[in-house]
């Protein structure tokens, strides 16, 4: 059985333009002389479309996109996830469905069974789970149709489920010769090893063949992958999608595994590709062509800046270097020489006169206090305000430049550094902010030396460094990494070999700086577990681990 797998980026709420994009790929299937065109989950509506399923002309409108499919389909046939209404009531009004579409009309239809709710996943809010899941025939062969999540409950691969059911396993069972799943899997660091593991096991054990289809592209804070997966009966792996791009993937499925290009070789390569492409699409689903940023001569600024000048091209990024009496004659080299390095333009406008002026309009209240965080803290909100009047004036997204390690800890600035539409390294540590600097410059040098080398400060009294705060970079990514992505308790960390106190210290600033994250502008998920949807942590609380 020749196959296609149309590894597509959707947008939510695009009726028409996912369909447009299926319905492409379903003529190039034709073209190819394929049995079968497989698109991602909820291929019509995007994934994931949240709250607009709670709006009645959104489903209607999904329905009649459907019904468009169905009638543009001849003898190749076409699998398409959509949503669908749920018979059964009471209930949730919806499920997220599968249709097998050919000659004109909907063949079939099946729902999916398992609903996640974790992390970012909220399924339940929206769908009614599938009772039971039939084999469904297309050309004399029984396809067994599942959705993304239902092939993630194994008993025979993960310790801890989720659920009780194994619908891969049933409709094996049920005499299905052939798996299908369509997906919508959001990728983090890590994702592709477990996935293709996971599936490969899978397939070892049913001696079925089985077909991955994932989205790719990226949807608010989400970035999926791609990476589509074709293994025939012998568990062997004989197509794979491309990372990060859309991609129309032929497979056969009697055919014996094939050569296949080697996979990225590093974390560094994959985490690239991901932000470039989630701050891509972040931008242009939102109507954005351009974007501006700070350009403080530091590591993070920089880069950001790479990776929006990948992402939309250097013509279309304003650096902008916002200096007071504090910044290094070094910074301001530095910023100028990665715009430089990178073809973005390059603007310079000084804070120091404002700066000034508004300590002079406070003089009188301020009358007889020393300067301290206040004084630091209106710099960064003078500097807040110029990108901003920047943005709104050319229509350029403002992005912001920290990272997860300092949102963690609360060193930031509310309505200062935290302005702006996107925060794209928000989920990248500061350890891996360094890895992926040195990796852009493994052939030539764009970030400028120093910008990786000198100490990090933000540079808002003299002779700041981050360090003046904040444990080393490696201890604190360490001791965040237990605590937000691990879930370990204080006892746990401390016993890794930690300084109590030291672990104390930063458990208390993470659990305290839950206001101002909450404030943040949305970031790009890239690891297991992100400051945002997926860690839903009260603000007004009093509970302290440890």
């Amino acid at each position: 059985m020749r196959v296609a797998l149309a590894q597509l980026n959707t947008t939510v709420g695009d009726l028409d333009g996912n369909a447009a994009k299926v319905l492409a790929a379903y003529e190039r299937g034709v073209v190819a002389g394929v049995e079968l065109v497989v698109t991602p989950e909820l291929a019509v509506t995007g994934y994931p479309p949240r709250d607009l399923l709670l709006r009645r002309s959104f489903v209607r409108g999904n329905f009649e996109v459907l019904a468009r499919l169905a009638a543009a389909t001849g003898p190749t046939g076409l699998i398409v996830g959509y949503v669908a209404e749920n018979p059964n009531r009471p209930g949730r009004e919806t499920t997220n469905s599968v249709a097998l579409l050919q000659r004109g009309r909907v063949q079939a239809t099946r729902a999916k069974t398992l609903l996640p709710t974790y992390d970012v996943f909220d399924e339940d809010r929206y769908f009614e789970p599938a009772q039971g899941n039939d084999p469904v025939v297309f050309n004399g062969r029984k396809l067994g149709l599942t959705i993304c999540e239902d092939l993630w409950n194994d008993e025979d691969f993960w310790q801890d489920r989720r659920y009780r059911r194994n619908p891969a396993l049933e409709l094996a069972a049920a005499g299905a010769e052939l798996i299908v799943n369509v997906s919508a899997s959001p990728w983090h660091l890590g994702k592709n090893r477990v996935r293709h593991a996971m599936l490969a096991s899978l397939v070892a054990k049913l001696h079925r063949p089985l077909l991955y289809c994932n989205l790719v592209g990226g949807n608010d804070e989400l970035v999926f992958d791609g990476c589509s997966l074709a293994f025939n009966g012998n568990g062997e792996l004989n197509a794979r999608g491309k990372p990060f791009a859309e991609d129309f993937v032929l497979a056969d499925l009697g055919a014996p595994a094939a050569a296949l290009a080697a996979e990225a070789p590093s974390d560094e390569e994959k985490l690239y590709g991901a932000l470039v492409l989630g701050l891509r699409d972040y931008l242009f689903k939102c109507g954005f062509h351009s974007a501006v940023l700070g350009l403080s001569g530091g590591i993070d600024s920089a880069l950001t800046a790479c990776l929006a000048a990948a992402a939309l091209g250097p013509s279309q990024v304003l650096g902008i270097s916002l200096p007071s009496q504090f910044s290094s004659a070094g910074s301001l080299a530095d910023a100028r020489q990665l715009a430089l390095n990178l073809g973005i333009r390059y603007e310079v406008v000084p804070i120091q006169a404002a700066f000034e002026a508004v300590k002079r309009q406070l003089g009188p209240l301020f009358s007889g206090l020393a300067e301290d965080v206040t004084e630091e803290n209106i710099q960064a909100r003078l500097r807040g305000v110029l990108l901003m009047a920047l943005s709104n004036k050319f229509g350029s997204l403002l992005l912001t430049t920290g990272n997860k390690s300092e949102m963690a800890v609360g060193y930031c600035t509310l309505y200062g550094d935290m302005c702006g539409g996107l925060s794209v390294i928000s989920d990248v540590p500061k350890t891996m902010v360094y890895r992926l600097a040195r990796w852009i410059n493994r052939e030539r040098e764009i970030i400028p030396a120093a910008s990786i080398t000198k100490a990090p400060s933000a540079e808002l009294h003299p002779n700041q460094t981050d360090q003046d705060s904040l444990p080393p970079y490696e201890v604190l990514d360490a001791i965040l990494d237990a605590y937000v992505v691990e879930g370990r308790p204080v006892d746990e960390i401390i016993a890794r070999g930690h300084d109590a106190a030291l672990v104390r210290k930063v458990v208390r600033l993470i659990d305290t700086s839950e206001y101002k994250r909450r404030q943040a502008a949305p970031g790009l998920k890239v690891t297991s577990k992100a400051f945002g949807l997926g860690r839903r942590i009260p603000i007004a609380q009093r509970y302290r681990e440890g």
